[in-house]
């Protein structure tokens, strides 16, 4: 029995440095189409990603210094807390995620939880529901773009927001039995986060445009990597082979396989 947990201990342990491997080796075999990938991967994140995101990552952070977090959270409380189980303030990274679609809601949530603001526990429960599809996503390039109607784009967003708020109420359940710790979350508080000010605009705008700009680089890393995995997949048959296998499911729910 022990020689047996060893020997799924090493596998488990030659799991990761071996699909690294592999990573490598596809890297070569499939250089040309993996710098295709590569280059598609960037040429849309420069001209589709970039020009969205940066804005709102820049704005939702200064918006992070002023005080419309705390008058959301004040305002709100009474409906997130017994709904959702999070703190009002968590009101301000629904609407963000709903108005300006992913992966914002995702950003504003790890700054209320980098502020002090909710919990890790509560941060798990609002990133279930906060990280949404944009309107502009959802009615333009689905509605209009897709099924050439803006009614059903409507209808979709409508459904959109409802299953999120779904998720988030059955979200409210997930370790409500753990106890939050009170005195990490007064030592967050007490590092209070700088006001927007005449006097500090410069500083804090600086440090708003370089998160922004990191987070956003960072999200062009992810767009290139999976572009390359993707690209590595198809050439080597093995995307193939997975739709050959899921090909039967997907036939008896009548699900579209191209």
């Amino acid at each position: 029995m022990k020689n047996f947990k060893f020997i799924v201990f090493k596998i488990k342990s030659a799991i990761i440095p071996f699909s690294i491997c592999v990573f490598i080796i596809f890297l070569l075999l499939f250089s040309n189409s993996n710098l295709a990938s590569a280059k598609k991967g960037i040429s849309m994140w420069s001209s589709s990603v970039l020009p969205s995101l940066l804005p709102f990552f820049i704005a939702t952070e200064l918006l992070s210094h002023t005080n419309v977090v705390s008058i959301i959270g004040t305002l709100l409380n009474p409906i997130m807390r017994p709904l959702f189980n999070v703190p009002g303030e968590g009101a301000f990274a629904l609407i963000l995620g709903i108005i300006s679609g992913y992966p914002v809601g995702a950003k504003t949530v790890a700054n209320l939880k980098e502020n002090g603001l909710c919990s890790d526990i509560e941060a798990e429960r609002l990133i279930a529901f906060t990280n949404n599809s944009g309107p502009l996503f959802i009615i333009g390039t689905v509605g209009l773009g897709i099924f050439l109607d803006v009614k059903i784009g409507f209808l979709l967003l409508l459904i959109h927001i409802l299953a999120s708020l779904t998720v988030g109420f059955i979200f409210r359940f997930w370790k409500i039995n753990s106890k939050v710790s009170i005195k990490n979350m007064k030592k967050n508080i007490n590092k209070e986060t700088a006001k927007l000010s005449f006097c500090n605009l410069g500083d804090i705008l600086y440090k708003s445009i370089y998160s922004g700009v990191v987070s956003t680089v960072m999200i062009g890393g992810f767009i290139v990597f999976f572009s390359v995995v993707v690209s590595m997949l198809s050439n080597s048959r093995i995307l193939y082979f997975i739709s050959f296998l899921l090909e039967p499911l997907f036939k008896i729910f009548r699900i579209v396989f191209f």
